[in-house]
């Protein structure tokens, strides 16, 4: 089993996401089936954002990582994202990697009777942390706008481990964050690979 392993907070050792993507990585691979970890930090090495030049390709060295950050995600049958809250939706880091998954005609197409996700049978886990507490708020725009992308893209198995309100106080802190271990789903074979 392929495991992706993303971060994307730019806050390195104190960042919530990064502590629990990290636990979410180390239960994956303490089960008793093989299971390969590739990783990307988004913050030390961020993709370009895409641009006219992207899309056409203008930069030899850009096209090829955008080709390996893609075959990378397909190449993968769980997805481990820290994933931050910032300015209620997600770093820009992270946009950045969702332009270059999201790929007409690899991870959807668009067919007479609407799109089509491409890149189904993979199980997404996005370790969300928050300052505040935003959970079902219309301040949420991060986890509608993750579920949307990723089941636009045939990806309907998509689980939160989610720390709230941690910039409330450092009790409250620690707190969010063993209640979000708590939650962390337990390694299980996928439809993809059964």
């Amino acid at each position: 089993m392929k495991l992706l392993h993303l971060d994307s907070s730019a806050l390195g050792p104190n960042s919530v996401t990064r502590e629990l993507s990290a636990a979410i990585v180390a239960q994956w691979t303490a089960a008793p089936e093989g299971v390969r970890v590739e990783y990307r930090d988004l913050d030390a090495s961020p993709l370009p954002h895409l641009t006219g030049a992207s899309l056409a390709k203008a930069d030899p060295g850009e096209a090829a990582d955008a080709e390996r950050t893609l075959q990378q995600f397909l190449d993968a049958d769980v997805v481990v994202i820290g994933a931050p809250m910032y300015n209620f939706s997600i770093p820009s880091t992270l946009k950045a990697w969702i332009d270059r998954v999201a790929v007409a005609g690899r991870t959807f197409r668009y067919t007479d009777s609407g799109p089509e996700g491409l890149a189904g049978g993979k199980k997404v886990i996005i370790a969300s942390g928050r300052g505040g507490v935003h959970s079902g708020a219309p301040t949420d725009f991060q986890e509608p706008y993750l579920r949307q992308v990723f089941a636009f893209l045939g990806i309907d198995d998509v689980e939160f481990v989610r720390a709230e309100g941690v910039a409330y106080s450092a009790q409250h802190r620690s707190e969010a964050i063993a209640g979000a271990k708590a939650t962390i789903p337990q390694p299980s074979r996928l439809r993809a690979a059964a």
